[in-house]
């Protein structure tokens, strides 16, 4: 199976290039790509809290699925281990709806039979991102004020694993009596 391509290549945030055919059926991308992410909402969502802390990040560009998975099961282990399921609510923003695509060209000995070149390179779904704006909240988490510091330390985490830089927005929330 062929490695992974790098980042890099697909973190800019560009306007989608969609193809147009005089042929309907090739002005579509057949097949969407299996998303990582297994869960957007974790914890109590019930209960009331004090704070909530959100995950902003500081520059558009796309994040893969697999790395917004990453940064929850990071976040989430942290805070599940030391509060319990109760103790918390973490919600991850972002839904990955943006499909990336690759034209792999073969380079080498027979590589003349393996690829089209530019003449068809639409390319083929390979994974898919969510695209971020600056300012955006990533990750959305609420915790009790003993809490604060466990939950800036989780996020803290979490941001470790997405590819930009992002702060940790403190909102008090109003109780309601």
């Amino acid at each position: 199976m062929a490695k992974m391509r790098k980042f890099c290549a697909y973190r800019r945030l560009e306007r989608p290039y969609t193809r147009i055919s005089k042929y309907r059926e090739k002005s579509f991308i057949r097949a969407t790509p299996h998303i990582n992410l297994v869960k957007f909402d974790m914890g109590n969502p019930k209960r009331e809290y004090g704070y909530q802390l959100d995950l902003v990040s500081k520059s558009d560009l796309q994040i893969r699925h697999n790395a917004l998975e990453s940064a929850r099961m990071t976040c989430n282990r942290l805070l599940e281990l030391q509060l319990g399921k109760n103790g918390y609510f973490l919600k991850v923003k972002p839904y990955p709806f943006h499909i990336l695509r690759e034209n792999p060209l073969a380079a080498g000995a027979g590589a003349d039979r393996m690829s089209t070149g530019m003449k068809m390179s639409f390319g083929k779904a390979i994974s898919s991102a969510a695209r971020i704006k600056k300012g955006q909240s990533i990750f959305s988490l609420k915790v009790n004020k003993q809490n604060l510091p466990l939950a800036k330390k989780a996020l803290k985490r979490a941001t470790y694993k997405i590819p930009c830089k992002c702060h940790i927005d403190i909102k008090e929330l109003k109780q309601a009596n």
